[in-house]
């Protein structure tokens, strides 16, 4: 733990390049499965013009809506306001700051993929949503 004092919640920062699948996919279940206990965030260092429709119905499948949700362009702010910063293939376009927790989680880009290829890049990401849930708000 950093000597910084710390907010009410952890903040987790979700980065991809076009912020339309995994970056969202990601940020989606913390949010759901986290009740309001972490603040989310995504980016991504090109974002599309919408998130895509596979992710999109991938999740409807598992009771998540992401039909409201765009693609956001990466900041430098965003990531001074997060604890841990998550990058999904975006490689050197992430700015790094001291202090800050960094995990490069490498996941199949569903980009130009049907559902069929989306689904278990939904259920890998949820799989380490839930371990990253474990160590974001161990149980007292």
């Amino acid at each position: 733990m950093s000597s910084e004092p710390e907010s009410d919640k952890p903040s987790v920062l979700f980065v991809c390049v076009h912020n339309a699948g995994r970056s969202q996919m990601a940020a989606a279940f913390l949010a759901h499965l986290s009740a309001g206990r972490v603040a989310v965030r995504s980016a991504g260092s090109a974002p599309a013009d919408i998130v895509n429709p596979a992710v999109v119905e991938a999740m409807a499948e598992v009771g998540i809506d992401l039909s409201a949700e765009v693609p956001k362009v990466l900041t430098t702010e965003a990531v001074q306001k997060s604890d841990v910063v998550i990058t999904m293939g975006c490689g050197d376009a992430c700015p790094v700051f001291p202090g800050k927790r960094y995990l490069d989680w490498k996941l199949a880009d569903p980009a130009g993929r049907g559902i069929g290829a989306v689904r278990p890049i939904r259920d890998t990401i949820e799989a380490r949503i839930r371990a990253l849930l474990v160590e974001l708000l161990p149980e007292p």
